[in-house]
């Protein structure tokens, strides 16, 4: 509590009458007077506004009409009619041309809220945007006091019962607001403020007993009891940001301040208050000269009181007064044009200039320096922004009038201060004793800490450590200094981690950016894993991907949880710990999961979420991780007891297999999973590879006959061996296979796969197979071979007819006449006409026709399609022809003649001709005689 005698008096203001402006001859000097009875006003936005409340009389009827007046700085007066009976409060604000009335229009407690908009005109005069009522629940009462926030989305108004109504929206419209009560008490309400602090907005409520704070940035409105006494009217009002927007209560005794949650200090002023205003850093507070008048409800606010009236100006920062003067009967303190107007009862107006900072240093500065009040003399510098030069002055004065004294430690702050302003060895000197060490290490840190050390500094800063040894000293100076380094910096750390300053050692690591020596120190010295961690993923890309290869194992083995996210996030989209860039950032960077693969060793668990999480976000991750993360899963099922995880963990690793990611790796994952004994991954793995064979080998060995024959179904046709095999595997068997004996049989003879003598001498090898289970077969086959002769006679037949009849067309085209008597276009069907065109084939064209349709002069459009497949067929036959005298040539030159026959083979020189047709030009007839000849021998052999 500060103590009001023990505080300096000042006369930082000049006191002046307002004076009327010259009139048009000149004449002026006569103190301006305003109208009589206002008793209410406030200020803003460029004019001072008074409100008319007293009612009554011939003189204040004539002027009834025009109840609230605007005064500008020009002192012409204009007025406007607001309501029709009074006016009982004001509010304007500051940052808006709004005003906000309360009044009556008619007799009764009947207050009306008005809201003008000074800046739109109705008629002439302001315009009103909106009325309601002010009356908290419908109950009939006086308003009391009224505040609106500067955003025009809060007004609250208090009432005498002890309400407080708050309206929360648009306050200038009804649709976009809500008005609702928020406090209800039996107190008369005296004084509101908001204050708005980033995004909290705050109602203060001061009643005669308690004050009370609302969160209204927070539904339902939280509210905490700040006190337990209250004030009058008009002696509470919201501080600036330069005392923390604290609402400032003045009672009798002492003038409180509070913040929303808490009471801060308080001041003994005494006497009766009236008025307590805020004004650019000054509290400004009217108070009784006399304590002659009892205290009323409303602490003594009443009109009657005549008193002479003390107005004080406080600067509560630097605790003097800044001004002091008496005055008769205030109406009220208003601050407009940047100085203090007080408005008497009388109708005048005083205004109250403040001096300009130098005319105000100059009048205290000697008094201060006199008196060795150099405190009060730096704060009042500071508050008036005086120089830096000046300030440093003053600072340096201080130091040397305590040094004197023998304060060393006060007088280091004070040259502390001067730092930049005053030669460093002027200091220096004076502190060299060996008992003054500590505060020359003070001076020399905060001239490192201000970048202004020389080498010279730092050096004698390091020396003044050592004789000190004090470890907070030493720490205070690694932890602070923000200048270049003087010192080579790994050395420093080598010193004072062989010293075990460990803490030191890793915050100049860190700051240094010498990574691994942070780490080293981290892990092998502190072993703070967690820590280690964290910094590596402050780190860098390429950074943080090596020392996770060089540290992953330790860190792995102690954290494992924490270790494996970085991992996954170093190996998906890494981005180092708080580098936010917004939108802009670089695309992150990705390390190969592949190589971190071996930090997990003895860590299965972290090393399957691992892959696990890899495989999910990323699907081109290496081979290596698909291939791991099967070994695993097959691990895990081949370990697992439990038949619902085990099948759970069989269903995951033949999703892995069937994921299609081990074509290239097939070996591999077949070894793995043969080594697993995992049944449906080696199944899998056959049919993918084609390895059918293998397929029914798997299920020969198990003896699953049933699995046999649907193998050689699904896949036969692809490799048709298979039955051959089944057909053995059956033969060898000594159990009764007879039905599954005559299944294979059954497609051997479908697809004549085998010869008869060869499935006779399969089944030979089975005692169990009788004759019986082949007899069907046997017939079938013979069968098919008899019709087959039958139908090779027949065609032998049909040949020789053919060749017949075409030798004779040939003789007759060589030594006949054509005639050519088509009497219809082979094109258009049309009759034929001349010109036609007439070929050897027998068709015949228009000659149009033929010149259109035609695609060679020298061929029948009509035959030339059938034409060009004999001739395709007779190129082909040459070239085979040409392959068989080559093919003859390298076998019998050749050393290995298997290879050659079957480098041959593989090219389709043996494959069948399909089809017979002429011999190209030249062929004597013979040869056909010759081969014709053969083919008929040859069925001639089968028949018998």
């Amino acid at each position: 509590m500060a103590a009001y005698l023990q505080w300096r008096r000042f006369v930082f203001f000049d006191r002046e009458t307002v004076k009327e402006p010259p009139g048009p001859d000149g004449a002026g000097g006569k103190s301006f007077a305003l109208p009589p009875g206002i008793a209410v006003c406030d200020s803003g936005r460029g004019s001072l506004v008074f409100g008319d409340i007293l009612h009554g009389g011939g003189r204040r009827r004539c002027r009834a009409l025009w109840p609230i007046w605007f005064l500008p700085r020009s002192l012409q007066l204009s007025s406007f009619q607001a309501y029709k009976l009074r006016v009982t409060h004001l509010y304007q604000l500051k940052q808006h041309s709004i005003l906000v009335s309360v009044g009556e229009d008619e007799e009764g407690i009947n207050p009306l809220v008005k809201v003008w908009n000074l800046e739109k005109r109705d008629g002439g005069n302001p315009l009103c945007t909106r009325i309601f009522p002010a009356i908290p629940g419908n109950k009939p009462t006086v308003v009391s006091c009224l505040t609106v926030h500067e955003n025009l989305n809060f007004m609250a108004i208090g009432f005498a019962d002890g309400s407080v109504v708050l309206t929360k929206g648009d306050i200038t419209r009804d649709r976009h607001s809500k008005t609702q009560i928020l406090h209800e008490g039996s107190y008369p309400v005296t004084g509101l403020a908001f204050r708005q602090s980033g995004k909290t907005t705050h109602l203060f409520v001061v009643t005669t007993e308690n004050i009370q704070s609302y969160m209204l940035s927070v539904k339902d409105y939280p509210h905490l009891e700040l006190d337990t006494h209250g004030c009058g009217l008009r002696c509470s009002s919201l501080s600036d940001p330069s005392q923390d927007l604290q609402f400032i209560v003045a009672g009798n005794e002492c003038v409180y301040l509070y913040q929303p949650d808490e009471r801060g200090p308080c001041f003994a002023f005494e006497g009766q208050k009236l008025i307590v205003h805020w004004y650019r850093g000054y509290l400004v507070i009217v108070s009784k000269d006399r304590k002659t008048s009892p205290k009323s409800e409303f602490a003594g606010n009443e009109a009657q009181n005549s008193d002479k009236q003390v107005l004080n100006v406080y600067d509560l920062c630097n605790k003097f007064i800044a001004y002091s003067s008496i005055f008769d009967d205030i109406v009220d303190v208003l601050a407009e044009w940047g100085s203090l107007y007080v408005l008497t009862r009388d109708g005048k107006i005083h205004v109250l200039q403040e001096k300009d900072t130098q005319t105000k240093l100059e009048a205290c500065k000697s008094m201060l320096f006199r008196k060795n009040l150099f405190e009060m003399a730096i704060n009042l510098a500071k508050s008036h922004h005086l120089d830096s030069d000046g300030l440093s002055e003053i600072f340096r004065q201080y130091g040397d009038h305590l040094y004197n004294k023998g304060n060393h430690d006060g007088a280091i702050q004070q040259y502390i201060r001067t730092i930049g302003k005053l030669e460093p060895s002027y200091v220096i000197r004076k502190f060299l004793d060996a008992q003054r060490i500590h505060n020359l290490t003070a001076y020399l840190q905060t001239l490192h800490l201000q970048s202004l050390a020389n080498a010279d500094h730092t050096t004698l800063l390091l020396n003044c450590y050592t004789k000190l040894k004090d470890s907070s000293k030493l720490e205070e100076f690694v932890k602070t200094s923000e200048s270049e380094v003087r010192f080579d910096v790994e050395t420093a750390i080598k010193v004072l981690r062989q010293a075990g300053y460990y803490s030191h050692a890793v915050y100049l690591a860190e700051k240094h950016a010498h990574h691994e020596w942070y780490l080293k120190i981290q892990l092998e010295d502190i072993k703070n894993y967690q820590e280690a961690l964290r910094y590596i993923g402050k780190l860098p890309f390429d950074q943080a991907e090596s020392n996770m290869k060089r540290y992953g194992k330790i860190l792995m083995h102690h954290v494992p949880n924490e270790t494996t996210e970085l991992l996954k996030i170093l190996c998906t989209d890494y981005q180092p710990a708080g580098d936010n860039e917004g939108p802009g950032m670089l695309e992150g960077k990705k390390a190969n999961s592949e190589e971190f693969i071996p930090v997990f060793a003895n860590n299965s668990r972290e090393l399957k979420a691992f892959l696990e999480h890899m495989t999910e976000v990323q699907a081109d991750s290496p081979q290596g991780v698909y291939d791991t993360l099967l070994e695993l899963r097959l691990q895990n099922w081949a370990h697992e007891h439990d038949e619902q995880i085990k099948e759970k963990l069989h269903s995951e690793a033949l999703t892995l297999l069937k994921s299609g990611r081990f074509k290239t790796v097939f070996d591999k994952a077949l070894v793995l999973c043969q080594m697993h004994n995992f049944k449906d991954g080696v199944l899998y793995l056959y049919e993918q590879g084609k390895l059918f064979q293998q397929i029914m080998h798997y299920h020969m060995q198990n003896e699953q006959y049933k699995k046999v024959i649907e193998v050689c179904e699904l896949y036969g046709d692809q490799e048709a061996c298979l039955w051959e095999q089944a057909l053995g595997y059956f033969a060898r068997k000594e159990e009764d296979c007879k039905e599954y004996i005559a299944a294979v049989l059954k497609h051997i003879e479908n697809k004549n796969l085998m010869p008869p003598l060869l499935v006779v001498q399969t089944l030979a090898h089975n005692s169990t197979a009788t004759l019986s289970v082949i007899k069907d077969y046997l017939v079938n086959k013979l069968q098919k071979q008899s019709r087959q002769i039958a139908q090779d006679e027949q065609r032998i037949e049909k040949y020789r007819e053919e060749t017949t009849r075409i030798r004779q067309e040939i003789e007759e085209l060589k030594a006949s006449p054509k005639i050519f008597q088509k009497t219809k276009c082979s094109i258009c069907t049309s009759a034929l006409e001349l010109p036609s065109v007439h070929f050897l084939c027998g068709h015949s064209f228009h000659q149009h026709c033929f010149e259109s349709y035609s695609e060679s002069d020298s061929e029948c459009p009509t035959c030339m399609p059938e034409n060009r497949k004999v001739m395709d067929m007779i190129r082909a036959q040459e070239q085979k022809r040409d392959l068989h005298d080559q093919f003859q040539h390298q076998l019998k030159c050749s050393n290995d003649g298997f290879s050659v026959v079957a480098d041959y083979f593989g090219r389709g020189v043996f494959n069948k001709l399909t089809l017979i047709t002429d011999l190209p030009p030249g062929k004597a007839a013979t040869t056909i005689e010759a081969g014709l000849q053969r083919e008929l021998l040859v069925h001639t052999k089968r028949s018998t």
